[in-house]
């Protein structure tokens, strides 16, 4: 059974009305539901949606385990596709760990001690005639056991729904968020313990906007992996989402071929 959870933004600049909103929704509901669909064009590929039947002796243990791990998983430009470049900064400090405050605004913080290892790398396709750059990020985190992970899923649908608009950092805003949650097992949705995703609007200081917002996670086992897409002028949602689901197939499949059992 998809859920889906949606706030409505009570900033005016994130608000673009009431057929947005639906039409949010729908993209949610399609994103989440889509393994379901075998491989719809919103969510993870098929290519990845059989259960990951790990070998325990290939889970991560230890930090230095974990780092190596992360960096056989984690997307590289091309998992995007063509045309996908690196961002300076292209990584995060190992040592880093988004908090959202109840202020609704993001911080950096020390990961918590069930993570064992996380990452993120920023991406863009640049600018060309008459449309804007699209920023992309993938984070990779490793957790001590599975059910720390399923702990982050569970935290970032709680995030959706007590702060519908969101500060990532100074002069940018993500509002208008429609979650959708398809846990493992329902809908023939197998390629992750739990899927999630987030369509919203994004502006900020540099880019303007309203501009679409699109961002995944999945968790498998004690892993959990996120992309995340910012539109910009001249760019579609498909696109958007065709990048971010990309992405986000490489990565189940890499961590696939990383843990699982070998015959």
């Amino acid at each position: 059974m998809t859920v889906l959870l949606a706030g409505c933004s009570g900033n005016a600049a994130d608000d673009s009305g009431n057929a947005e909103k639906r039409d949010a929704s729908a993209r949610a509901r399609a994103s989440a539901s889509a393994s379901a669909d075998g491989g719809a064009a919103s969510g993870p590929s098929a290519e990845a949606a059989e259960t990951l039947d790990p070998d325990p002796a290939r889970l991560p243990k230890t930090r230095a385990a974990a780092l190596d791990l992360i960096g056989r998983v984690i997307a590289e430009p091309d998992s995007f596709g063509p045309g996908v470049e690196k961002r300076s900064p292209y990584e995060s400090g190992p040592d880093t760990w988004p908090v959202l405050g109840k202020d609704c605004v993001w911080q950096q913080q020390k990961p918590a001690h069930s993570v064992l290892a996380t990452l993120s790398r920023s991406f863009e396709v640049p600018a060309e005639a008459g449309k804007g750059p699209v920023r992309l990020a993938a984070t990779v985190t490793v957790h001590r056991a599975r059910q720390d992970a399923a702990w982050e899923v569970a935290e970032s649908i709680e995030e959706s729904m007590r702060c519908p608009t969101q500060q990532l950092r100074e002069g940018e805003l993500i509002g208008s968020l429609v979650a959708g949650a398809l846990f493992g097992g329902e809908a023939n949705q197998n390629n992750s313990d739990d899927f999630l995703s987030e369509t919203g609007q994004y502006q900020s200081s540099e880019a303007g906007g309203p501009h679409y917002y699109a961002w995944q996670q999945a968790q498998v086992q004690q892993f959990t992996l996120a992309v995340t897409g910012k539109g910009a002028k001249g760019r579609t949602e498909r696109e958007v989402d065709d990048l971010v689901v990309q992405a986000q197939a490489a990565m189940l499949v890499q961590l696939r071929s990383a843990v699982e059992k070998q015959s």
